[in-house]
């Protein structure tokens, strides 16, 4: 039997509780590209992998869980950008990890307007 080696992420999906909030928040404030919605679904290039949004069903449904880390180049400039766009970040960029290498691995965390957690990633070389 062939060893069985999964791919990229080729889709990540998130529950909702207003799917037109949320494709206007994604969109608008994160500057994501809409790519169609559908119903009570919303779909986003992330760039190559798609965002999936469907509101969740059921008047006490509760939005699953999940974080979304968006991989940037730069995370300070990315920090101030959404920022000034009224993103209220928990913290700063920080460094997680320092490999033995020197790459450090810092993230910066914040939300959606439904209580989702989102983080922004980069690799920074010391």
């Amino acid at each position: 039997m062939p060893e069985l080696k999964l791919g990229p992420v080729g889709q990540i999906a998130r529950s909702v509780k207003d799917v037109r909030a949320a494709e206007a928040w994604y969109r608008d404030v994160l500057g994501l590209r809409h790519l169609y919605t559908y119903g009570s679904l919303a779909f986003f290039d992330c760039g190559g992998i798609r965002l999936f949004l469907a509101e969740a069903e059921g008047a006490d449904a509760a939005p699953q869980q999940s974080v979304i880390y968006f991989r940037v180049d730069d995370i300070e400039a990315a920090f101030e950008a959404l920022s000034g766009r009224g993103v209220a970040f928990q913290a700063p960029p920080h460094m997680i990890f320092r490999h033995e290498s020197g790459l450090e691995e810092w993230m910066a965390f914040f939300e959606d307007p439904d209580g989702g957690l989102l983080a922004l990633m980069a690799q920074v070389q010391s």
